[in-house]
């Protein structure tokens, strides 16, 4: 008895890996295919050429931003980092610090107001990523949150707008989204958008959708008695909903809004089609040099990567807002 109790590993692997005949042959074989799955991997990162991705690592990271200009680079990347460290501390300073945030982060990337101005086409790899990315959460939260409400409206014009918009964007695939912005809003719109900045509001409007719907599961999801409360003090609807509702709502539906905004990390993946280098656009644009053509491997394992590492990264946020 002393002996089965003094070896756990021992007991556990008789028990669901030993236990019967089939279960041992079972166990064998899958033993049998991990160590070829495992063997093979470790024989072509030990026959890989990284030198495709230590040569262009400042080009999956910032794409052909000019050297002269890269101290802006550096300075974006402190912002983020000094923005969460005060978050962490103050999260109530998110409504100032991360508006402001975007806004150094656009004027330092794009110039103007006494910075050489830098065309969104030298722009690249993962900075154009993150970029496109938080500025489109950024726009469709507040416009998911109006259409959230809009579709709970007591006026039947504005729930009925609300709820068409919703519902057709989410008829939508987000390609045709992209394409519509690339190509209908210059015919439509009397001045002229950047290719940047109509990819962004294409990942606007089809995010503000889903963010939308995000919104009002977490509304529907709070007692009646909670406005109700809020009124019998003497608060307003804008009051109610701004002290009582809303931050109730949001804290429930955290995980399903960081959900989306991972999505949309990935779905920028897309904008490689109209000509803009990020992420997976620069990694195609690499691979098309002579000297580096059948490294496919090497260079999608990295972005791939890096990938995992922001969403992986954004989950494990979540996780803790949750639990704040």
């Amino acid at each position: 008895m002393n002996n089965r109790s003094s070896n756990p590993a021992q007991i556990w692997m008789q028990k669901n890996l030993f236990s019967t005949k089939l279960n041992t042959l079972l166990t064998i074989g899958c033993v049998g295919v991990l160590w070829v799955i495992v063997s093979s991997i470790l024989t072509w990162l030990s026959q890989s050429q990284w030198t495709v991705i230590t040569e262009n690592l400042r080009l999956f990271l910032v794409g052909r931003y000019p050297d002269a200009q890269m101290w802006r680079m550096v300075t974006i990347a402190v912002i983020p980092i000094l923005i969460t460290a005060v978050l962490w501390v103050r999260k109530s300073w998110a409504y100032v610090l991360i508006p402001a945030g975007l806004a150094a982060i656009a004027w330092l990337a794009n110039g103007g107001l006494g910075l050489p101005l830098m065309r969104s086409s030298l722009w690249g790899g993962l900075f154009l990523t993150l970029f496109a990315a938080a500025f489109s959460t950024v726009l469709a939260f507040p416009l998911g949150l109006l259409l959230a409400l809009g579709r709970r409206s007591q006026l039947p014009i504005i729930r009925w707008v609300s709820t068409g918009y919703i519902e057709l964007v989410r008829g939508l695939p987000l390609i045709g989204i992209l394409f519509m912005a690339q190509v209908m809003l210059p015919l439509v719109v009397p001045f002229r958008f950047d290719r940047l900045l109509r990819a962004i509001l294409g990942l606007t409007f089809f995010n503000a959708a889903y963010l939308a719907e995000n919104i009002r599961s977490g509304l529907q999801t709070l007692p009646p008695g909670q406005a109700e409360a809020a009124r019998s003090l003497g608060l307003n609807p804008i009051q109610t909903l701004r002290f009582v509702v809303l931050p109730q709502a949001l804290r429930l539906v955290i995980p399903a809004i960081v959900g989306q905004f991972i999505s949309l990390f990935k779905d920028t993946s897309l904008l490689a089609l109209f000509a803009l280098f990020e992420l997976t656009g620069i990694a195609r644009s690499i691979l098309s040099q002579p000297q580096f053509i059948g490294r496919n491997g090497e260079v999608y394992l990295f972005i791939g990567l890096i990938y995992w590492a922001f969403c992986f990264g954004l989950s494990r946020w979540s996780k803790r807002l949750e639990n704040a």
